[in-house]
């Protein structure tokens, strides 16, 4: 079973440590203590709380569509060559690359300081766990 400290929800979420303290004294976060005192969360109620949160931010404008995995950031960077470009979306507590072709990028006129929304629909996922 895996649990956290304060900290590292703090960072996971793009939070302070603070914000995290106060939603556990505000009882939407459970902890134990450890053998030294610390407060810990389990994951498993991190999870809960993190499936009963506001979705995260979309703009009004974006139509209906299939794909699920939603990105909504600020452009912090574009890069063109002749064929393809870079673009680089910060939403966070996640960063977003893309490598699109140049036209795309050109049609959009994305420029850093740009709302965009990285859409992500694969059948291929890589899920990684820390070594232990």
């Amino acid at each position: 079973m895996s649990s956290f400290r304060m900290s590292q929800v703090a960072e996971l979420l793009g939070v302070s440590a603070d914000t995290v303290r106060r939603w556990c004294d505000e009882g939407k976060l459970a902890t134990t203590r450890t053998a030294q005192g610390k407060r810990t969360i389990d994951g498993a109620d991190l999870a809960r709380y993190l499936t009963s949160q506001a979705k995260a931010f979309e703009p009004d404008s974006v139509m209906l569509q299939s794909a699920r995995n939603r990105f909504t950031g600020i452009v912090i960077r574009v890069e063109r060559d002749k064929l393809t470009a870079i673009v680089e979306i910060a939403a966070p507590p996640h960063r977003v690359v893309s490598l699109m072709t140049r036209e795309a990028v050109d049609d959009l006129d994305l420029k850093p300081g740009d709302l965009a929304t990285a859409v992500m629909k694969s059948t291929n996922v890589i899920v990684e766990i820390p070594a232990p």
